[in-house]
């Protein structure tokens, strides 16, 4: 078994030391970069997009990262021995692998093949390609965020996604060649639909980007889909929202996600739902907030005021005599019902202070002024 000849932190731009939250983002960034539905006969391109599949392959996966790390030290540590240990200007250290590219180590290295066999136990004869043929695949899921109003997550409800989904193209019914031509073996992965990167525990299997995982490619391409068999199509989707919803809760749609390849199922649909801020309305769990303005009279007096629900409905508070701005009135089970728990309704009363008095008003705050003892 050969060694590697490439390395897979600097695929992705990343450290040696990197969390695997930053392997995902590089990845994520390069995959979408390079991605072949957005360079159609750009090879350099499919090729970049092969190397950084085959990297996130491997370091994604803790067990092959370990194994990975493990060779990078150890063939570092033979190599700066092969050299005499040098160290300073001009020269590597032995002990930090990520300043060695597997390029360096093949060629200062000699005997890194036996190095993969023994720590894997494989050689060169196992081929991944072998016996395979191109079946059905399941389509990729689609992930979406989806803002809801505020009431429409506590109450329940229906709301449409707008989405771009990709199907199958009616000129070419799918198949990717133009009307009365046919489909010749994929060259790229003799048919397999599959192409494989790396060799031994490194092996990394992915659909083909040249036949797209079909196995064929069209003898004549189709004008309306470019040999694709598929085109990208507005649809609307009706998402049910359950009762309670919080900010970040998830449902999935089977089978509304991208269509599987080679009459595999579709992918799903994943929607996480992000709750708008309502104006009146504010939430804690399955307990309602509501702030209302009241005035000095009312406060100093005590009345009765009527405060909407979540629900539609209204309920009256009762202020007493003497209450301080800020005071909370609790109504219980008037909050968020989710499944047999509902929460309460917590209403703070704030007083409001006029900046312009009528002139019976001010008269009145004047003799209320005097008999309070205040001096101006």
């Amino acid at each position: 078994m050969s060694a590697p000849r490439k390395d897979y932190y600097r695929i992705l731009g990343v450290g040696a030391k990197a969390s695997q939250d930053e392997i995902k983002a590089a990845y994520r960034t390069l995959a979408k970069k390079h991605h072949p539905d957005k360079n159609r006969n750009d090879r350099r391109a499919a090729e970049r997009f092969k190397e950084v599949g085959e990297a996130y392959s491997v370091l994604s996966d803790p067990k092959k990262r370990r194994e990975y790390d493990n060779i990078r030290r150890l063939s570092a540590f033979r190599l700066g021995q092969a050299s005499g240990g040098r160290s300073g200007t001009g020269a590597r250290s032995a002990g930090n692998a990520s300043d060695y590219s597997f390029e360096d180590l093949q060629g200062g290295f000699g005997h890194i093949s036996d190095l993969f066999s023994s720590l894997f136990g494989q050689d060169q004869a196992d081929e991944p390609n072998s016996g395979r043929t191109a079946g059905p695949t399941k389509g990729a899921n689609v992930e979406y965020v989806l803002d809801i109003p505020f009431l429409t997550a506590v109450r329940g409800g229906k709301v449409t996604v707008a989405l771009s989904m990709t199907e199958k193209c009616v000129n070419c019914e799918g198949s990717g060649a133009a009307p009365g031509t046919g489909l010749a073996t994929c060259g790229e992965c003799k048919g397999v639909g599959k192409v494989f990167f790396g060799q031994g525990k490194f092996a990394v299997e992915r659909p083909c980007p040249a036949c797209l995982g079909r196995g064929r490619r069209p003898e004549s391409p189709c004008d309306t889909c470019a040999g694709r068999g598929e085109l990208r199509k507005p649809r609307n989707v009706r998402v049910e929202v359950p009762e309670g919803t919080d900010s970040g809760t998830k449902v999935r749609l089977p089978g509304r996600g991208e269509p599987g390849a080679n009459d595999g199922p579709a992918g799903d649909l994943l929607v996480t739902f992000k709750v708008k801020p309502h104006r009146f309305f504010d939430r804690d769990g399955l307990d309602v907030r509501a702030k209302v303005a009241v005035n000095l009279a009312q406060v100093t007096l005590g009345s009765a005021v009527k405060v909407s629900t979540v629900d539609g409905r209204k309920v009256v508070i009762r202020i007493p005599p003497g209450t301080q701005s800020g005071t909370k009135f609790r109504v219980r089970g008037r909050g968020v019902q989710r499944g047999e728990r509902r929460g309460d309704f917590y209403v703070e009363v704030r007083v409001t202070i006029p900046k312009d008095l009528s002139e019976d008003e001010l008269s009145a705050m004047e003799e209320f002024a005097k008999a309070s003892g205040m001096r101006r």
